[in-house]
């Protein structure tokens, strides 16, 4: 059985090996740039454990995946171009998504168990992530334009509301 629940400060060195795993497999699909020079690196992975907003999923004691979810505004998401959000209400916002295990439809787990929390969704990715680009549309999120990233990158955002 899967559980998703909040990370744990142990669990860093963990979470770094499926974010590394991650990387491996950005780059041989296509999408080498997303996440370069460590990003995600274990200083902001001990930030979002400490702010509550980084979620583990587990089958028993292995780590599965990983990503962030936070109630409230992103800033990178103020401006959007060549598109619009679905609404300007209050939103949940899904970062930093990441899988071990491929194939298992882990991302879809992670969605859903973030639409059952907050049914007002936005999260971003890269032009060249095209996975990510097609779990979001499987799972009904809107293609809406671009935004910038904190790295300056242009992402391509999307958005889910009810």
């Amino acid at each position: 059985m899967v559980v998703i629940r909040r990370a744990k400060s142990e669990e860093v060195s963990r979470i770094e090996e499926v974010y590394a795993q991650a990387r491996q497999f950005m780059e041989k699909t296509g999408n080498p740039d997303q996440w370069k020079n460590g990003y995600p690196n274990q200083k902001l992975i001990m930030q979002d454990i400490e702010a509550g907003q980084l979620f583990v999923c587990l089958e028993g004691d292995k780590l599965l995946g990983v990503f962030v979810f936070f109630l409230g505004g992103e800033p990178s998401y103020e401006e959007i171009r060549e598109g619009r959000w679905l609404n300007g209400e209050p939103y949940g916002t899904i970062h930093r998504v990441a899988v071990v295990d491929k194939g298992r439809g882990l991302i879809h787990e992670f969605l859903g168990w973030c639409w059952k929390n907050c049914q007002n969704l936005r999260i971003d990715t890269h032009e060249k992530n095209l996975p990510m680009q097609r779990a979001l549309e499987k799972n009904g999120f809107q293609r809406c334009g671009y935004v910038t990233a904190e790295d300056g990158t242009e992402r391509i955002a999307y958005h889910k509301c009810e």
